[in-house]
């Protein structure tokens, strides 16, 4: 499959997408499909480019339906207006990588454990506008995957993407391409699947495992409690069962650390 920046050969779909009668992944067009095996299709979405002068590298498991639509609204809206594609490419990454309510809660994760002061920025809110070629946002499968027929149908780690020839060859093709570029960056997993799979490819020579910051809480509504009491806002005794505070507080307190030992990225 090739990964490389496919924007133009897509674009005339995306400006005859009728995006009002788009509700769910199995109305994505057929002219979008990258790929399918049993239940797990991959569709095109318009986050193939590469900032190679980005510092920090934040890295999804794949882009869900939210943020396919997001961004092919605004790749849309800039075609229609008379963006050049390359302009229209940028402007659909810069508004749908971690669109909805998950992008606030990961601004604040990541100014909690410090990379907002590495970077010389007030808040990490920087990166999605004026910082933003500070940052690479991408997924460990860059082009979102969805499962067919599933309640809820963007994927979240099952089945084992390493374990999976249809994922593992996406992660090959795309993203490890992609890290390789990126050789003074650091990468920060969200989440433990995303984890396993920048490990994988430490193992195989494509990361080193130095400049990964694993740990911080998936900013996403089901990860509420967790995020609360990473962030301060909530109290230990509060929490319920299946919040494990102390391993929380010994992966706030190592990230800290991690970020405050980091070279001062140069200008």
């Amino acid at each position: 499959m090739d990964t490389s920046n496919r924007f133009a050969q897509f674009a005339p779909a995306i400006q005859a997408l009728e995006l009002d009668r788009i509700n769910a992944p199995s109305d994505i067009p057929a002219s979008f499909l990258l790929g399918q095996e049993k239940k797990l299709t991959s569709h095109y979405i318009p986050f193939d480019s590469v900032n190679p002068s980005a510092r920090l590298v934040l890295v999804g498991i794949t882009p869900g339906f939210t943020q396919w639509k997001n961004a092919m609204r605004e790749a849309q809206r800039q075609l229609r207006a008379g963006a050049s594609a390359d302009v229209a490419h940028r402007a659909a990454k810069q508004t749908g990588a971690f669109s909805g309510e998950m992008r606030p809660k990961l601004i604040g994760l990541l100014d909690h454990i410090g990379l907002h002061q590495w970077l010389g920025l007030t808040s990490c809110s920087a990166l999605f506008h004026s910082a933003s070629h500070l940052v690479q946002t991408t997924s460990i499968l860059r082009d979102p995957v969805f499962i067919t027929g599933a309640k809820k149908p963007n994927y979240n780690g099952t089945p084992n993407m390493i374990r999976s020839d249809f994922l593992r060859a996406q992660i090959e093709a795309g993203f490890a391409k992609e890290a390789q570029a990126l050789e003074k960056a650091v990468f920060v997993p969200l989440g433990s699947k995303v984890s396993e799979g920048l490990d994988w490819l430490v193992q195989r020579g494509v990361i080193p495992a130095d400049r990964i910051l694993h740990g911080l809480p998936h900013p996403s509504g089901a990860n509420a409690e967790r995020i609360a009491y990473f962030l301060g806002r909530k109290d230990r005794l509060a929490l319920s069962a299946k919040t494990n505070a102390a391993r929380l507080d010994r992966i706030n307190r190592d990230l800290k650390e991690s970020v405050a030992n980091l070279r001062r990225p140069q200008s």
